[in-house]
């Protein structure tokens, strides 16, 4: 797991395209005006959810196998009993195109290690329980 403002500064700099999992059209929402910052701070954002064709005027797929375009980071704006077969996903789509490097679970959103091992396993960063809007505008003043 990944607490080090350092760790979390140098994950940020090379990120590039977040896929944002829960994302909502609803603005009063986190799972909408966070990854709203996020894209106004120039990351490629990718809308995951099986009940929209389009969020913050990306198109929206209904999982992260759909998506054909390389993943830097899993952001998560889900339930903590849905963890479980989000990180199953995430470890089929690394095996499937190698390409997700960390999963962010945000703020209120967290699991015990163990329930990450398949992540770890494959080289895959957590970050849980914080708020990437938070932490990024800390970082980035």
């Amino acid at each position: 797991m990944i607490e080090d403002y350092n760790n979390l500064k140098k994950i940020l700099k090379e990120t590039i395209s977040i896929a944002v999992i829960g994302a909502s059209r609803n603005e009063s929402k986190p799972s909408n005006y966070v990854p709203k910052y996020l894209k106004e701070k120039s990351y490629k954002i990718i809308p995951v959810n099986p009940y929209a064709s389009e969020i913050l005027g990306e198109k929206c797929y209904k999982n992260l196998l759909e998506i054909k375009e390389r993943i830097d980071l899993v952001l998560v704006f889900r339930p903590r009993e849905e963890i479980p077969e989000i990180v199953k996903i995430v470890a089929e789509r690394y095996d499937k195109c190698k390409d997700v490097k960390y999963l962010w679970l945000q703020e209120g959103i967290y699991s015990e290690e163990k329930d990450f091992k398949p992540l770890l396993e494959r080289g895959i960063k957590v970050i849980q329980n914080k708020c990437i809007m938070k932490i990024h505008s800390k970082l980035f003043k």
